[in-house]
């Protein structure tokens, strides 16, 4: 029997993750060949390393979650697992109001464990913090089940001033979306399982806290926790993605793009592309961005929920400066905004100080980052001026002299799916309707199960597995 034909549709992390683990499962056996198509000349899709002048810049995400594993897996199997580095665990501030307030200890996801840093701190009012110990005594509030936004949960069990000032500045900035419209189910689920098992929230958490210590040697001995996120020293998380690509060879073509998919009667696949060439496969997996995949399929009503995820646009602003220009040194790595009508920024990351491999030495390089749910126009202007708004907003907490070194503004548009409430179902049942309607056609990335990289390496190697499967 002659060899089944895949085509992976998309070069991000996720179309590359299929690609390489779909090669496993041949290289053990299966009948099979696949090729991966990328519209463009590089892989990676949103991760975008720059190197200048002695600079590692990302463009895109700038790390992984370490409590992830699949992305180091990845970087192990690659061999390349020797680069990784966790960042330098840095105080992390919240910016309200004109002031810098440092994140209180003990506080996971802007949910307070530890008592003694959340009353000392400055950030919430005593009435606020009153509400907030109400989870103490607050029963279960959503034992049905059933979906809700990230808001009107932590509302119910913490009040809106621990929102607005903790909690959502640091879940709307990993979205660049609206908490009180993102899906608690299907960004967070655990949360709803902590307080199911233990009723409290702050309870849950400095129970789940502690179990994790005291199975870690750094719990055991006392020791300094390490960072939570993993880059890698030598090229930056590019170096992935290149050393990911040398082990698929021929099977990568670039500038490629994908305008049709055609079934025949044998239940083969048809694929057209722009310069004018086919190609016919057995099974299609798209890890194109979702809204591209709509595009390509919209004349199938099976992925009619495609076009119902919305998106927001972002930029991400880039700034070097010689270290001597911060004039007002802050004991950090960074920070995410609270007041958000008196800003243009959403955070900003001292990445000099978080990544060391990133900046030469007597330079500070600064990441800001523009554009969220709803306010998303500053991210169309033009770079001067994105530029110009970025330092107008350091410079009320930050003395810096002059203009940069240099800056790049990478746009990001359209490129953060939101994960509103219903989620899940709402893609549990477009995959029983894309089965029926385009039987061995997968779609798979971001806009699904997961934004960061851990997670859509993960379904990329789900759906290289499933159809490895379903070849068998």
């Amino acid at each position: 029997m002659g060899k089944k034909r895949v085509a992976i549709i998309g070069g991000g992390i996720t179309g590359i993750s299929a690609a390489f683990y779909l090669q496993r499962e041949i290289e053990n056996g299966l009948n099979a060949e696949y090729v991966l198509y990328e519209s463009s000349e590089k892989l990676g899709g949103k991760i975008q390393t720059e190197y200048r002048d002695g600079f590692v810049i990302e463009l895109g995400p700038d790390s992984f979650l370490a409590r992830k594993p699949s992305a180091a897996q990845l970087a192990k199997e690659v061999g390349i697992d020797g680069d990784l580095v966790r960042n330098s665990a840095g105080k992390s501030y919240i910016l309200r109001d004109g002031t810098l307030y440092p994140m209180p200890g003990g506080a996971i996801f802007g949910i307070p464990t530890q008592w003694g840093p959340f009353l000392k701190t400055k950030l919430i009012s005593p009435v606020g913090k009153i509400r907030a110990a109400g989870d103490l005594l607050r029963g279960r509030t959503s034992s049905d089940g059933g979906d809700q936004s990230l808001g009107s949960f932590f509302r119910r069990r913490l009040g809106n001033e621990v929102v607005d000032n903790l909690i959502d500045p640091l879940l709307s900035g990993i979205y660049a979306g609206d908490i009180d419209r993102i899906s608690l189910q299907a960004t967070f689920p655990h949360f709803q399982q902590i307080e199911a098992k233990y009723r409290s929230l702050i309870v849950g958490m400095k129970s789940s806290i502690a179990k994790r210590q005291s199975g870690s040697p750094q719990g055991k001995k006392g020791g300094k926790s390490p960072g939570m996120f993993y880059s890698l020293k030598n090229g930056g998380l590019m170096s992935l993605v290149e050393a990911v690509e040398s082990h698929l060879g021929d099977c990568v073509k670039k500038n490629t793009k994908l305008i049709s998919v055609k079934m025949d009667n044998s239940g083969s696949y048809l694929l057209e592309f722009e310069d004018g060439k086919t190609d016919t496969v057995d099974r299609v997996i798209f890890a194109t961005p979702h809204h591209v995949t709509y595009e390509i399929l919209k004349d199938h009503k099976a992925v009619s929920p495609l076009n119902e995820i919305p998106s927001t646009s972002v930029a991400t602003v880039v700034l070097a400066f010689e270290k001597e220009a911060i004039k007002k040194d802050i004991d950090g790595s960074g920070f995410v905004v609270a007041s958000k009508k008196d800003y243009s920024i959403t955070a900003c990351t001292w990445t000099h100080k978080k990544w060391e491999h990133s900046t030469p030495e007597g330079y500070a390089l600064l990441r800001g980052y523009v554009g969220r749910a709803g306010d998303e126009e500053i991210v169309y202007k033009s770079d001067e001026e994105i530029v110009e708004a970025v330092m107008k907003d350091l410079s009320k907490i930050m003395e810096i002299d002059g203009k940069p070194s240099f800056h790049i503004v990478k746009r990001w548009k359209k490129s953060m799916p939101q994960y509103e409430v219903g989620h899940l179902e709402r893609l549990k049942q477009m995959y029983v309707d894309l089965h029926k309607e385009l039987p061995n056609v997968h779609i798979t990335g971001g806009a699904f199960k997961g934004i960061g990289i851990p997670d859509c390496i993960n379904q990329g190697k789900e759906t290289a597995e499933a159809v490895a499967k379903s070849l068998l």
